[in-house]
């Protein structure tokens, strides 16, 4: 077991401040936390392996004296002091978690354990990013949290959504046998500022694509629907499920339920570059949901969230992102993430 605590130097915090680990710090999701908690006045200790996570995600942050990065895969234990943990740990885009679906695995289950145990250890509330996932290739619509889900137990995408499943519920089972105090929330798509460009996900691709001027690659007839969040909500509503009453575990979906098909993204997002880039179509993967979108009612009810920021908003603020990266001295920059 690794032991991070005796070099640890952070000075002595407020009492309504916490200690805070956030794994999978360095990724989209996670840096964005970071920064969150970090300007709430929190001490934050972030771990990543730096398998999809990016340290220049987090290089700003090593303004803050309170912050702290750690080089660790969750699949092996871990000692540390802290109040709260969030656990984004787990390659999130379909080409990143199915190139090792047994790391993939790993991480969703003996990762979650590892963390549960460290809770348990410290009496620290454990939050952990969940995803849509779970839900498969619904025959329910929109989706709601009771809903058990369709997914294929053994296909191309099964090592995330059956580990994410698993994850679950070792969660609940911690809870129950353990009195661990738990949060889940289910992630629906989010896109923002800090995506990789070689994630492989819609938004990110067909922003990319459009920028460079490349064909706009849509798989299937482009009628599928997504639901798409932008970052600076999502975290939001992290942030307000894990101040919330011990009663609430979750799992609480979070998502913006405005849908649209694949088409309308890649339409809104010509439009919003300026792009020539034309559509073409290529056939649709194994198990690609055809629909999502989330029941927010839960988080609605029980956290006061909603989503604030409109899709050509967001998609604007993330257009800006990628068109920095793909411009003058960040281009390089970009081709080797």
């Amino acid at each position: 077991m690794t032991n991070a605590n005796e070099d640890n130097d952070f000075s002595r915090r407020p009492k309504n401040l916490k200690r805070i680990l956030v794994t999978g710090g360095a990724g989209f999701l996670g840096s964005h936390l970071c920064e969150l908690l970090l300007g709430a006045g929190h001490e934050v200790i972030c771990i990543d392996n730096f398998s999809t996570g990016l340290r220049r995600n987090v290089a700003q942050l090593k303004r803050f004296d309170t912050f702290r990065v750690i080089a660790h895969d969750i699949v092996e234990p871990i000692d540390l002091e802290v109040d709260e943990i969030y656990n984004l740990a787990c390659p999130a885009s379909p080409p990143h978690y199915q190139a090792d679906p047994i790391q993939t695995m790993r991480t969703c289950v003996v990762g979650s354990l590892n963390l549960l145990d460290l809770a348990a250890r410290k009496g620290a509330r454990i939050f952990q990013a969940s995803t849509s996932e779970i839900y498969g290739d619904p025959q329910v619509h929109p989706q709601v949290e009771s809903y058990w889900g369709n997914v294929n137990p053994f296909g191309p995408r099964s090592c995330y959504d059956e580990g994410k499943r698993c994850a679950e519920t070792l969660f609940f089972d911690f809870h129950k046998v353990h009195g661990v105090d738990i949060k889940i929330v289910r992630i629906f798509n989010t896109y923002g500022p800090r995506m990789r460009p070689d994630d492989g996900r819609v938004v990110s691709n067909f922003i990319v694509q459009a920028l460079k001027g490349e064909d706009i690659t849509i798989y299937g007839d482009g009628s599928q629907t997504r639901s798409f969040c932008f970052v600076d909500d999502l975290i939001d509503g992290f942030a307000r499920l894990m101040a919330s009453p011990s009663s609430l575990t979750g799992p609480v979906n979070l998502g913006n339920p405005g849908e649209f098909t694949i088409s309308e993204l890649a339409e809104q997002v010509i439009h919003l570059t300026g792009s020539r880039s034309k559509i073409i179509r290529r056939p649709l993967p194994v198990d690609d949901p055809r629909q999502r979108r989330p029941d927010i009612s839960l988080a609605t009810e029980a956290l006061g969230w909603h989503p604030t920021i409109n899709l050509s908003e967001g998609l604007a603020r993330t257009i800006q992102y990628f068109d920095g990266l793909l411009s003058g001295s960040d281009r390089k920059v970009m081709e080797l993430v």
